[in-house]
């Protein structure tokens, strides 16, 4: 019998040169688009460019988002995909997305979400800079605007990575730019602050870097906020948030402004016809939203228009903001100007001494009744305020002048002050303006001794009638209650 030779074995795996070829020709399209993925880093590119690059090659919509959500760059490989971004935004209300974009942050690794319904499949790659993820790259691979190419997944994932990679590299060197600029324009806000002793041609020569118009008059902006919790943990962060923020309401709200953030404060050179003090009312309210545990203090300086004129108004809004925390008033906005005598009251540097010499003059009068002291108070403010008028000021006190006089006469024999005299006016006006400046009202005067002149059990302030009212004199000097209403 024959010997029979065994039929061959056949191969367990047969090699299909189609797919070979499919496979070859994705890992050469990948090295291509690594190759002009990674060339945008050599050029002026920014993430706008590599999404469209990346749009181009893989025939999908392409996206760079925030981490809050904001749409950065989105191209579609449709050339009439007009409604992109408006696609993205879309995609981007959906509730669940947030929570996968913050894992993809937290692992730093690209998420794959398949297609749902009538909603596309995305790559979610997150861009790194450093230890931040500022941003997201995602490749819609369906809907409208394109579609993956057949058994590219895998590819469409690595190309996504790269392409992410790419975008960290140009935010990170843009970043640097920017700190660069930044400082630069720092230090010639800096020189412009401090003004002392510079050559007017080289702060000229700054101000115009800026873009400062010494055609146009200016105002300087100090906003100090409160950096007394610096020693908390993250304490630095969250001053660096509020500078920002404070940076960023300026600069949105008024054209033209030149802003520098320093250690503990935000200054802003604005031009007119800005109005200042409307605007630092409205970031005071802002801030107070946004981060209501910061104290903010505004300082408005006087108007400026050479550039050698900043440093002075700079210096009056610090100023400002000096003598309103002396006062104990923070969180307001002030106006040098509006300080009128305070801010030469408050270059004393002791306020026990304001404090004693309002008393020496007007501390008598806190020895009435202290109802009594404070009408005798704001009826001598007012009649300074109405240059020594009874009529106008009993108009504007709502009582009869006869009232009024009665009240000087009384503050006179208390205090022993002329008001006539021109310095013991002058004193008793100084004395108001402390009071005035220390907000403190009769608190700032002692409780002293009753009035000499009064008898014992007599009222402080003339006779009242039967139903309490004040015992106002009348023409010839004779007192006469003032009828009070029902």
């Amino acid at each position: 019998m024959a010997a029979s030779w065994p039929e061959p074995r056949q191969p367990s795996v047969v090699l299909d040169h189609r797919a070979v070829q499919h496979e070859n020709a994705l890992l050469r399209e990948l090295v291509t688009v690594y190759q002009h993925l990674t060339g945008l880093t050599l050029q002026d590119a920014d993430v706008s460019t590599v999404a469209r690059l990346l749009a181009e090659r893989t025939m999908a919509t392409v996206a760079v988002v925030s981490r809050s959500l904001e749409v950065l760059a989105a191209v579609s490989a449709d050339p009439g995909g007009n409604d992109v971004a408006d696609y993205v935004r879309a995609y981007l209300a959906s509730p669940r997305l947030a929570a996968v974009l913050h894992s993809s942050a937290q692992t730093r690794r690209s998420l794959r979400l398949p297609d749902v319904g009538g909603a596309a499949g995305v790559i979610v790659a997150p861009i790194l800079v450093g230890d931040d993820v500022p941003a997201y790259l995602m490749t819609f691979g369906g809907g409208p605007h394109g579609g993956w190419q057949e058994d590219g997944g895998d590819m469409s994932l690595l190309v996504t990575e790269h392409a992410a990679t790419i975008c960290g590299v140009i935010l990170g060197r843009e970043r640097v730019v920017a700190a660069a600029a930044r400082q630069v324009r720092d230090d010639l806000v800096e020189g412009l602050l401090l003004g002392g002793g510079r050559d007017n041609g080289d702060v000229g020569r700054w101000a115009r870097h800026l873009g400062y118009d010494p055609a146009r008059e200016h105002r300087v902006l100090a906003v100090a906020f409160d950096a007394s919790a610096s020693a908390r943990p993250g304490a630095a962060a969250a001053r660096d948030r509020v500078a920002a923020a404070i940076d960023h309401f300026f600069t949105t709200r008024m054209p033209g402004a030149i802003t520098s953030i320093r250690e503990d404060e935000v200054v802003i050179v604005v031009p007119e016809p800005a109005e200042p003090g409307r605007l630092s009312s409205g970031c005071l309210a802002r801030m107070r939203d946004l981060f209501p545990e910061t104290v903010i203090t505004i300082g408005i300086g006087g108007a400026c228009r050479d550039p050698a004129d900043i440093a002075r108004s700079y210096g009056q809004a610090r100023r400002t903001i000096d003598a309103v925390v002396r006062l104990g008033r923070r969180g307001q906005v002030v106006a040098f100007e509006d300080l009128g005598i305070h801010r030469l009251l408050l270059q004393v540097p002791d306020l026990a001494e304001l404090r004693s010499f309002a008393r020496e003059i007007l501390g008598k009068l806190g020895g009435q009744e202290r109802q009594r002291g404070a009408e005798l108070l704001t009826t001598l403010a007012c009649y300074f305020r109405e240059n020594s008028s009874p009529q106008r000021t009993a108009r504007s006190l709502h009582v009869h002048p006869n009232t009024v006089a009665y009240r000087i006469r009384r503050i006179q024999e208390i205090t022993g002050l002329q008001l006539d005299n021109y310095r013991d006016r002058l004193m008793a006006q100084v004395a108001l303006e402390i009071i005035d400046a220390l907000g403190a009202g009769l608190d700032v005067l002692p409780a002293g001794a009753a009035d000499p002149g009064r008898r014992a059990g007599a009222p402080a302030d003339g006779r009242r009638d039967a139903r309490g009212g004040e015992a106002a004199p009348g023409p010839g000097g004779h007192a006469r209650p003032r009828r009070r209403g029902p």
